[in-house]
C-alpha cells in the first residue's frame, strides 16, 4: 500500500523546535550572586587575628635577629602534658 502525502508543501515539521531555540537565545539570563550577612562578618578581620598577626612578626622578627630563645623545659612539659595527660 502506497500513501501520498497532498498539501503538505510548505509544513516544516522542525519549526516548532527552531522557534524554541530562537526563543531560548532571546531570553538572556543574568547570575545574582547575594552574600549574607554572616559572610560578611567572617570576611572581615577580627581582633584576635589581628593580635596573632602581631605576635607571628614579633617572632619572626626575633628569629632573624638570633634573639628567639626556645625554652627546652617549657617544650617538654607540654609534650608530656599532650601524651600522658590528655
Amino acid at each position: 500500500m502506497k500513501i501520498n502525502q497532498t498539501n503538505l508543501a510548505g509544513i516544516n515539521p522542525y519549526k516548532k523546535q527552531v522557534n524554541k531555540v530562537v526563543q531560548t537565545e532571546k531570553t538572556v539570563k543574568t547570575d545574582k550572586v547575594e552574600i549574607s550577612s554572616a559572610a560578611k562578618q567572617l570576611q572581615e578581620t577580627s581582633a584576635v587575628t589581628l593580635e596573632r598577626q602581631e605576635k607571628i612578626d614579633a617572632l619572626k622578627q626575633q628569629v632573624q635577629n638570633g634573639t628567639y630563645k626556645v625554652d627546652p623545659e617549657k617544650i617538654a612539659k607540654s609534650i608530656v602534658n599532650y601524651y600522658f595527660k590528655s
